[in-house]
C-alpha cells in the first residue's frame, strides 16, 4: 500500500507477473531488509521456495513488497519512530562538515546539527549547464580588465597646449583674433581702425567673444585628451557615494576659477559670469536691467548650475538622491507569510497538511537515521502522488509508520556498500566528476567551478573518447555508474553497466543483477531475446547483435531468416531456441528443417509458421542464403566457456537464471554485466551490439509513460556495439527518458562512415587527453566554429625620396640597428575552430578533458577545458 505499485515487482523477462524484481547478486545471509523481507538464502526464503512448487524456484527475485501493516496502538500523539537497520546508512558520505555551532548569550552551546540535514538545507543556486550546484558561489560576472583611456601624458599634453593657447589669447598675439571679432561685430562699436570699443557694447562683445573661445578651447582639450572617458574611468572604482563626493571636489574646484571672490581668492574668474551679464545687456539694450536683484541673482543661480551640471551628471548625484529617498519612503507593508521553512522540516508536507508525517521525518533527519538517499526517495514518491489521493494516503501511512524506511527500493537497501568514490547530490541527481579549467576559451561564470552531470545530461547520451590510461573509466564512467546506482535507490533511474569483469564499477553488492558471462558462478544469465515474444522483433534484435557491423549485409534479410526459423521453433516447443539450436538451425539442411516441419501443426495459427519454414528451406543451399554467415558469428556464443548461458528463452520451463533487460523498463533496477575477455573479444564486440540494440527496443515501448524513471545503458568499451541501425535508435532515446554512455578508444573502433552520424545524434560529447589528431578532427568538425576579432600587426620599412630624410633615417638606423619602419594594424572578424584537430591531440595536459554539454531542453554549451583530476 505504501508504493501503491510504483516499486513492486515483475518478471525480470518481461513474460509474467508472478516474478519478482532481481534481488542483489550476494545479500548478507540472514539479514532482513527495513522493508521486512526476508534476502535470499535465508532459511525463511528457502522454504518459502520449496512451498512454491518447481515453478517458483526458477524464479530469480524477491516477492512484491508487502502492504504496510497497520501501526500498533499506542498514543497519537507519539509517532513510530521505527530503529536503524542493521546497516543503517548515516549522513551522504560526501556531506559538507557542518559549520561550528555558535554560543548564545547565556553561554551554554548549540547542540550540532545532524550533516544530513546541514546537507538537506544548504543552498543550491542555478547555475549554468553541467555546474555543480551544491553550495555553489556564481563567479563574478567581470568582463576583460579595462585599461586607462589614455595615459598621463595623453592628459597633461592637451591641457598644457590649450594653456599656451589661452596665454596667446590673453595677450592679444592670437593669430586672426582681432579679424575675426570685427567681422562679426558692427563697425559703429569699434573707433576706426583700432580695436578700442566706442560705448558699452564693444566691451560686451569682446567678453563675449572671449568667453566662447574658453568653452571651445575646453571642449577641444577635454576631447583630445580624453578628460570625460579617464573621469569615469576612475570613478567607476568607487562605490556611488565615494564617487558623488569625489565628483563634488572637482565641482567646488571649478567653482573657485568662477566664482573666486566668494571664495576668498584673489586670482581673476574666468570670463564666464562676465559673458552671461554682456550677452543679457546686449540682448535688452543696455545694463538697466541689473537693477533687479532678483534678475541678478537668478543668473548667478543659473550659471552655478551650469557649472555644476557636468560634475552631477559624472556623480550620479541624482541616482545618489533616489536611492536615498527610496530609503526614507515608508515601504508597503507585505502580507504575514512567516518564517521560512528549512527543507529539513519538510515544508511540502506541512503545506499539504500533513503535519505528523513532517514531524517524523523531521525528527528521523535531526537524529541523524536518514540519509540522503531516503530523503530523495520520500521527495520523489510525494512529488509522484500529487496526482493520486490513494496513493498519497498510502505513502502518508508508511511514513508515519517507517519513518526513513517509508517507500523503500525493493532490494530493501538504502544506500551502497562501503565507501562512495564520488561526491553526490541526490536532491539535484547531480555527481561531481571534477571542475571546469580557467582557462582562454572557459567562460568567466566557468572558471573554477565544478562539473556535475545528471540524468538531464545523460538523457541526449554521452560520448567519450580517449586512449587506454585516460581515465575514462575512473574519472567518468565510474561515478556516473555509482551516481545512477544510488539515485536507482531512489526510484528515480534504472542503470545497466556493462564492462569487462576487471572493470572497477563497483562491487557486486552494489547491484541488484550480476551477470557474469562466461564465469560458472554466475547466478544470473542473460536472456538473448530481451524477453520478447513476438518472433519477429526477437530476430531483429539478435540480427542486429550478429551481423550489424557486417558491410554490405542487410539487417532486415538476417532478421527474416532467423524470424523463419526461431518462429516455427517456438510454436513447435514453446520457447525460443538456445544458442547451440539457433546455429544447428542456421546450418541444417533441408531435412533436419522438414522434421521441424513435421512438428508443425497442419492448419490453425501454426499455418503462417510452416509458410515461414517452408520459404527458409527453400533457400537453403542458394548462393543468397544467410544462413552459413549467421551461424560462423553465432558461433562466437556457442562456445564451451558459454555452455550454461544463453539458454533462455522467452517461457521456457526450468529457466530460473535467465534475465530479460526488459526489466529495467518497468523497475529501478540496477545492473551490473561482465563480459568475457582474453580471447573472447569477438564474442564480447557481439554482446555489445546486442546489448544496445535491446536496450533502445525496450525503452522504445515505454516512449511518453508519464512518471516513467530514467534508464540508462552504460558501456564502458562500446567497441563494437555502434551500428547504423543503433546509431539511429540513438536519436530516439531523449523522448523516451533514457541515454547511453559510450567510452572508446579510438574512433577507429565505429565504422567511418559513421563517426559523423555519430557525433551528430549525442548530445555531450568528450575528448579526453592524447587522442591522436584524426579523432581531433572529428570532434573538431562536429564542435564548428566561432566568430573572434583579431588584430594584425605589420611592420613597412619607410623609404624616404629626401636626402635629409634619408640622412636622418640612416643615423637612426646606426644607432639602434633597425630599420625606420612604420606600423600598420589590422583588426578584423575571422571565423575560428572552437578547438582544433592539432589543440584537441597536443594542447590538452594530462587529466584533462574537453567536454561539450547538451540537456533533454536543448540548451548547450561550447566545448570547454575540464580537469578530471581529483
Amino acid at each position: 500500500m505504501e508504493t501503491d505499485g510504483t516499486y513492486e515487482s515483475s518478471d525480470t523477462r518481461g513474460a509474467g507477473a508472478g516474478a519478482g524484481v532481481p534481488r542483489p547478486a550476494t545479500p548478507p545471509s540472514g539479514e532482513v531488509s527495513p522493508s521486512g523481507e526476508v534476502p535470499r538464502g535465508s532459511s525463511a526464503a528457502a522454504g518459502s521456495s520449496a512451498s512454491a512448487g518447481p515453478s517458483a524456484s526458477a524464479v530469480p527475485s524477491v516477492p512484491p513488497v508487502a502492504s504496510v501493516p497497520p501501526a500498533p496502538a499506542r498514543p497519537p500523539a507519539q509517532p513510530v519512530v521505527p530503529p536503524p537497520p542493521a546497516h543503517a546508512p548515516g549522513a551522504p558520505a560526501h556531506a559538507p562538515v557542518p559549520p561550528v555551532s555558535p554560543v548564545p548569550a547565556s553561554g551554554a552551546p548549540v547542540p550540532p546539527r545532524a550533516p544530513v540535514a546541514e546537507w538537506l538545507d544548504a543552498p543550491r543556486l542555478r547555475a549554468g549547464l553541467g555546474v555543480w550546484r551544491y553550495r555553489h558561489v556564481p563567479a563574478r560576472a567581470e568582463g576583460p580588465e579595462r585599461m586607462a583611456p589614455v595615459t598621463l601624458v595623453g592628459m597633461l599634453v592637451p591641457l598644457a597646449i590649450g594653456l599656451l593657447v589661452w596665454a596667446a589669447w590673453r595677450r592679444e598675439v592670437f593669430p586672426y583674433k582681432v579679424e575675426i571679432l570685427l567681422l562679426l561685430t558692427p563697425k559703429e562699436w569699434w573707433y576706426p581702425l583700432t580695436t578700442a570699443p566706442v560705448d558699452w557694447h564693444g566691451e560686451a562683445a569682446r567678453a563675449l567673444y572671449d568667453s566662447a573661445f574658453l568653452v571651445l578651447l575646453v571642449c577641444a582639450v577635454g576631447f583630445l585628451g580624453s578628460w570625460g572617458k579617464i573621469t569615469r574611468y576612475y570613478l567607476d572604482r568607487f562605490r556611488p557615494p565615494g564617487r558623488a563626493a569625489l565628483a563634488a571636489v572637482m565641482a567646488l574646484a571649478a567653482l573657485t576659477l568662477v566664482w573666486p571672490e566668494a571664495f576668498g581668492l584673489g586670482w581673476d574668474p574666468l570670463p564666464v559670469v562676465s559673458a552671461v551679464l554682456s550677452l543679457v545687456a546686449l540682448v535688452t539694450g543696455g545694463f538697466e536691467v541689473f537693477a533687479s536683484p532678483v534678475l541678478v541673482y537668478t543668473l548667478y543661480a543659473l550659471v552655478t548650475l551650469l557649472v555644476l551640471w557636468p560634475f552631477a551628471r559624472v556623480g550620479d548625484w541624482a541616482g545618489l538622491l533616489r536611492t536615498h529617498r527610496a530609503r526614507k519612503a515608508p515601504q508597503p507593508q507585505a502580507a504575514p507569510t512567516g518564517p521560512a521553512v528549512p527543507p529539513s522540516q519538510w515544508p511540502e508536507l506541512r503545506a499539504a497538511g500533513e503535519q505528523r508525517a513532517a514531524d517524523v521525518l523531521a525528527a528521523e533527519v535531526a537524529g541523524g537515521r536518514m540519509n540522503d538517499v531516503d530523503i530523495a526517495r520520500v521527495r520523489r514518491a510525494w512529488a509522484e502522488s500529487a496526482r493520486d489521493g490513494m496513493r498519497r494516503a498510502a505513502l502518508v501511512e508508511a511514513v508515519v509508520a517507517r519513518g526513513a524506511a517509508a517507500a523503500g527500493h525493493p532490494s530493501g537497501e538504502r544506500d551502497l556498500p562501503g565507501r562512495r568514490t564520488a561526491t553526490h547530490d541526490l536532491l539535484l541527481g547531480q555527481v561531481r566528476v571534477g571542475r571546469y579549467a580557467p582557462a582562454e576559451r572557459t567562460p568567466a561564470a566557468y572558471h573554477g567551478a565544478g562539473l556535475a552531470l545528471d540524468p538531464a545530461l545523460l538523457g541526449t547520451s554521452l560520448l567519450a573518447v580517449g586512449p587506454s590510461g585516460a581515465g575514462k573509466t575512473r574519472a567518468l564512467v565510474a561515478p556516473v555508474v555509482e551516481s545512477l546506482g544510488l539515485q536507482a535507490l531512489t526510484g528515480g533511474c534504472a542503470v545497466v553497466a556493462v564492462g569487462a569483469a576487471g572493470a572497477p564499477l563497483g562491487p557486486d553488492e552494489a547491484y541488484d543483477v550480476v551477470i557474469r558471462l562466461g564465469d560458472p558462478a554466475s547466478r544470473h544469465d542473460l536472456d538473448l531475446y530481451a524477453g520478447a515474444t513476438d518472433p519477429d522483433e526477437a530476430a531483429a534484435l539478435l540480427a542486429e547483435g550478429l551481423v550489424g557491423d557486417m558491410p554490405g549485409v542487410e539487417t532486415r534479410r538476417a532478421a527474416t531468416v532467423l524470424a523463419q526459423l526461431i518462429g516455427p521453433y517456438r510454436a513447435a516447443h514453446g520457447r525460443f531456441p538456445a544458442v547451440p539450436v539457433l546455429r544447428e538451425l542456421l546450418e541444417a539442411g533441408p531435412e533436419t528443417l522438414r522434421a521441424l516441419l513435421g512438428l508443425l501443426p497442419e492448419d490453425g495459427a501454426a499455418t503462417a509458421m510452416r509458410r515461414e519454414l517452408e520459404s527458409r528451406i527453400r533457400q537453403v543451399g542458394t548462393a543468397t542464403d544467410l544462413g552459413p554467415v549467421l551461424a560462423d558469428r553465432l558461433a562466437a556464443l556457442d562456445r564451451p566457456v558459454f555452455a550454461d548461458f544463453f539458454g533462455g528463452a522467452s517461457g521456457s520451463e526450468g529457466d530460473d537464471r535467465a534475465f530479460a533487460l526488459r526489466a529495467v523498463v518497468r523497475h529501478p533496477m540496477r545492473v551490473r554485466i561482465s563480459l568475457p575477455e582474453g580471447a573472447h573479444e569477438e564474442a564480447a564486440r557481439l554482446l555489445n551490439r546486442l546489448l544496445l540494440a535491446q536496450f533502445q527496443t525496450v525503452v522504445r515501448d515505454r516512449a511518453g509513460a508519464p512518471g516513467s524513471h530514467f534508464a540508462c545503458l552504460v558501456l564502458d568499451d562500446a567497441a563494437g556495439a555502434l551500428t547504423p541501425g543503433t546509431v539511429r535508435g540513438l536519436q530516439r532515446l531523449r523522448p523516451q527518458n533514457a541515454g547511453v554512455v559510450l567510452a572508446l578508444r579510438t574512433f577507429a573502433e565505429v565504422p567511418e562512415q559513421l563517426h559523423g552520424p555519430l557525433l551528430a545524434v549525442v548530445g555531450c560529447r568528450m575528448a579526453f587527453a592524447g587522442i591522436p589528431t584524426w579523432d581531433g578532427r572529428a570532434f573538431a568538425e562536429a564542435w564548428g566554429t566561432e566568430r573572434v576579432e583579431t588584430t594584425e600587426v605589420a611592420h613597412h620599412t619607410v623609404f624616404a625620396d629626401q636626402p635629409m630624410t634619408r640622412a636622418f633615417h640612416a643615423l637612426r638606423k646606426l644607432v639602434t640597428g633597425k630599420a625606420v619602419t612604420t606600423e600598420a594594424v589590422t583588426v578584423r572578424e575571422v571565423e575560428r575552430e572552437r578547438w582544433s584537430a592539432s589543440d584537441l591531440a597536443h594542447a590538452v595536459p594530462p587529466g584533462h578533458a574537453v567536454l561539450s554539454l547538451t540537456d533533454v531542453r536543448g540548451e548547450q554549451t561550447p566545448p570547454l577545458l575540464v580537469d578530471l583530476r581529483g
